[in-house]
């Protein structure tokens, strides 16, 4: 696993994507590209809003990816262009500071991040010179993690053009955490699958340190990825950080409520690993400790013993400074929950149990009504489209992703796909002219695909 990225030759001719990139390319900067670096998306099968809080989550790469054709340039400039239209070409100087707009977060400032972690990593004064052209088919904004591959290849891309080495786990937190430039306080699974992925096996990924364990799916069901069509930018709203800074206050209240120093507590893992708890133990205390109605700042900074401008300064981030009340009782039994369920989900896969299926199913019928009830991250949308799945034939459907938004993933039998997949189209889809145009991109089986890589022309 610390082995570093592949690097893999392949015909063009027989790719049409590549061979399409290739050609844009050509009519953009008229030359040929030297390499391709390719990104992953991936589904979150189970373990939602707990990777900043320091538990494992349970993903797998998809086929969708970012693909970048690069060359190497003599003009002293990084170059970009993308081959959606949509999305405007950017240029900027090698020697120049980067600069990253968190209140303005267009698309190569995503690819900006991936080149700005890897100039840190390495100390570089000077970047080389590239010219790239990069094209996507993560639908953007649905939960599939298109703005992480999109920072993963960025920095892949740079490392190949400054004859740079790293392993996939340094380049995973690398990556991690240069996205936090754009404001997003993610905790790394996206960047972690898109590094870590093999073809035919989900993940479980841990953290502190950075590992991946191969989860064999069972026989027998598939995994369906559906898109509700509601798009939720993480880096262009505040209900992402929400979230994490309730989560963080949460760890401090219950730590103090034990005579611990709160200080020294950021993740909810920490109060667990420092009271040698079980899930269950904690899932006892945060009904103990916390009450269900939100809190106030006065009323954090009294049990935590801080002034306002230390809780302002110290606790919210730059895009929640506006928050006056938390819920940290429903975010912490949601976490905690979570945690439990991955830990199942991943017990379930490796027993061979005929009730494998069922079982997964179930747990992730539940972690959707806790995604729903107590993190608050689902919307009117995303609730119809998991009913909708389930009436279909689904076992078990989830939210996938940081929700308000994008996609459900369903777990459906083999035999029963066919149908699963006409019945979600005709009550989902057709009855909307909007998303039965999108309905091609929107309703998928999905595999699990491989990570990233580096390919050169034969």
């Amino acid at each position: 696993m610390a082995a570093n990225p592949p690097k893999l030759t392949i015909s063009i001719t027989s790719n049409e994507r590549l061979k399409n990139l290739k050609s844009a390319f050509e009519t953009k900067y008229g030359e040929s590209p030297l390499f391709y670096a390719c990104a992953p998306g991936r589904v979150n099968l189970i373990g939602e809003h707990i990777d900043y809080c320091g538990y494992s989550v349970l993903p797998m790469a998809i086929e969708q990816s970012i693909l970048a054709a690069v060359s190497l340039n003599r003009s002293g400039k990084i170059q970009l262009a993308n081959t959606n239209p949509q999305y405007q070409d950017f240029t900027m100087s090698c020697s120049e500071d980067i600069a990253i707009d968190r209140d303005n977060p267009r698309w190569y400032y995503y690819f900006l991040c991936g080149v700005k972690g890897i100039q840190e990593k390495f100390g570089i004064v000077t970047l080389a010179g590239m010219s790239c052209v990069v094209d996507g088919t993560i639908p953007p904004s649905s939960g599939l993690s298109s703005s992480s591959a999109l920072v993963c290849c960025a920095g892949l891309v740079t490392m190949e053009a400054n004859q740079k080495s790293l392993s996939k786990v340094d380049l995973a937190e690398i990556c991690a955490k240069c996205e936090r430039y754009i404001g997003t306080e993610g905790g790394g699974m996206d960047q972690s699958i898109s590094f870590l992925a093999e073809k035919g096996t989900a993940k479980l990924i841990e953290f502190q340190p950075l590992r991946a364990t191969d989860v064999k799916l069972p026989e027998g069901a598939v995994f369906v990825i559906s898109n509700c069509c509601v798009e939720m930018n993480k880096a262009a709203s505040s209900h992402y950080n929400i979230r994490v800074v309730e989560c963080r206050l949460a760890a401090k209240v219950l730590a103090r409520a034990r005579g611990l120093d709160p200080s020294g507590f950021l993740k909810l893992v920490q109060v667990q690993t420092e009271l040698k708890a079980s899930l269950e133990e904690m899932l006892a205390l945060v009904d103990e400790v916390l009450h269900p109605e939100p809190y106030g700042r006065e009323e954090v900074c009294e049990i935590l013993s801080i002034t306002p401008e230390r809780f302002s300064s110290e606790l919210l981030s730059t895009n929640t400074q506006h928050l006056t009340h938390f819920k940290l009782h429903q975010r912490a039994k949601h976490v905690y929950g979570e945690a439990a369920r991955v830990t199942r989900f991943q017990h379930v896969c490796g027993s061979g149990s005929a009730e494998s299926v069922e079982l997964l199913g179930q747990l992730m019928n539940q972690s959707h009504e806790s995604c729903r009830d107590l993190y608050e991250c689902s919307c009117p949308e995303l609730d119809r489209l998991v009913d909708i799945c389930l009436k279909s034939g689904a076992v078990g459907s989830r939210l996938t992703g940081a929700g308000w938004g994008g996609c459900a993933v369903s777990m459906v039998p083999s035999q029963k796909v066919e149908a699963f997949l006409r019945a979600v189209r005709d009550a989902y889809y057709a009855p909307d002219p909007r998303r039965a145009a999108m309905e091609q991109q929107s309703l998928f089986v999905s595999k699990p695909g491989g990570g990233a890589a580096i390919f050169l022309e034969e």
